[in-house]
């Protein structure tokens, strides 16, 4: 399912991620982060994929609240959890939504 976001601008975070070994914790720990992020303010929607490489897509209304996720605590526990323990590499985008189509 895709994300219901509004018309644009907005804005997107992508991260890309390679896991080392399967750790029983992981799946706990992303679906709360999940429902976390909804609700923080700017939310707007997140788009997932994980095969051998996982992409994670999140729309937020600003830069700002880009930034207020990064630093909410929780989040932070999990972003350590994953250098040390989860990734075997990844990256994070942000970019600027200028336009969006779709075929419904």
């Amino acid at each position: 399912m895709f994300a219901n976001t509004p018309k644009p601008p907005y804005y997107a975070v992508i991260f890309t991620s390679i896991m080392n070994e399967s750790s029983p914790s992981y799946a706990s720990v992303a679906e709360r982060m999940v429902n976390l992020a909804k609700l923080e303010p700017g939310f707007l929607g997140i788009e997932s994929a994980r095969n051998e490489v996982g992409i994670t897509v999140s729309y937020w209304r600003d830069l700002a609240s880009i930034k207020r996720w990064k630093e909410n605590a929780e989040h932070k526990i999990a972003q350590q959890k994953g250098k040390d323990n989860w990734y075997k590499s990844y990256k994070t985008r942000i970019c600027l939504v200028e336009r969006d189509y779709q075929k419904i």
